[in-house]
């Protein structure tokens, strides 16, 4: 006999899909939205995307060489941060609130941790919510979007976004004034104020759309989480209509999609488990709408994913299906 059977170690299927492509191409899918915040706000965001990207990537190189690990900046996850980053932040921040937000998402929520694919929670959002907090005026000093067909120097002018316009609304009045919410139009489009990227719900769903064509990320938790706030919001726009705006502004408006799309999908800090991933969107869904309509904060997007990051090991541990043979606890 011949033939020889050969016995290797796992994994035996591999796929020419790397860290490095699955970065590019989901830096791809945002590129669209990218361009819709150049075009709104011109060198605000220009300043911004490259600021954050320069601080992640130089802080992520920086952090490899002191502590004499293998620079990872080839695989382009600080690029990532940075861009992601950059888009959950106000257009007119200044310089140093994304230095200490680039600090934030690789130092400490990343690379302290051992690296991409050791940190428990998101980078970016950790970075944000850190941000918000620690600096909550300069984090909430909204541009009003403006094109720049004229050249890209134009004034800033400060004005709220349709989250915050309803929450002051409540706060003052007791209920929602709907003159003051932008129409749904200028949201699909993002043509309102508020963080840099995720305004224009159109693009981000063109965007998550080219995700899902190129199966790098499943439905499970985008449309979990989306249809848990369009379906809760729903309910208590019915049983309370001057209380909240209707359940598809809730869903365009602040960071649902991007977050639905581009955050909570995040390979590293979601379950890998299908019917885990479910329970995660819907966990990320509930808590939004329970900040937004009942915290002091207008947006819960960021606080709800990092809540629930934390409960991705027990999902995927009690929802795993049970190997061949094994006995049921």
């Amino acid at each position: 006999m011949t033939d020889k059977l050969l016995v290797t170690f796992s994994p035996h299927d591999r796929d020419t899909m790397t860290t490095n492509k699955v970065m590019m191409l989901v830096v791809l899918a945002l590129l669209p939205s990218i361009l819709s915040s150049v075009y709104f706000y011109g060198h605000y965001a220009i300043k911004g995307y490259l600021l954050t990207v320069i601080f992640c990537v130089a802080l992520e190189y920086g952090f490899d060489k002191i502590s004499g690990r293998k620079t990872q900046i080839k695989d382009n996850s600080a690029l990532l941060t940075g861009i992601l980053l950059a888009m959950n932040m106000p257009a007119g921040a200044p310089w140093w609130i994304m230095l200490i937000g680039a600090f934030i998402a690789i130092t400490v929520s990343k690379s302290a941790y051992g690296g991409l694919g050791q940190n428990p929670f998101n980078p970016a959002l950790v970075a944000r919510v850190f941000l918000l907090i620690a600096w909550p005026a300069e984090m909430t000093a909204w541009i009003k979007p403006q094109t720049v067909m004229n050249g890209l120097t134009f004034d800033a002018v400060s004005t709220a976004t349709p989250l915050g316009a309803m929450k002051t609304d409540l706060l003052a009045k007791g209920h929602v004034v709907m003159e003051n919410i932008a129409p749904m139009t200028d949201k699909l489009i993002g043509s309102v104020s508020g963080c840099m990227g995720g305004d224009s719900a159109l693009l981000v769903l063109l965007g998550g759309a080219f995700l899902l064509q190129q199966r790098i990320i499943t439905w499970h938790i985008p449309v979990s989480f989306i249809g848990t706030v369009f379906v809760l919001t729903g309910l208590y726009w019915l049983v309370y209509p001057d209380q909240t705006i209707n359940p598809l502004m809730h869903i365009i408006s602040g960071g649902v999609m991007l977050g639905a799309f581009f955050m909570a999908t995040d390979y590293v800090t979601s379950p890998m488990v299908k019917r885990a991933q479910l329970i995660f969107g819907i966990g990320c869904g509930l808590i939004t709408v329970v900040i937004r309509l009942f915290g002091s904060y207008p947006e819960g997007v960021a606080f709800a994913i990092l809540i629930i990051n934390a409960f991705v090991p027990i999902l995927d541990n009690y929802m795993r299906p049970k190997s061949f043979g094994e006995e049921a606890k």
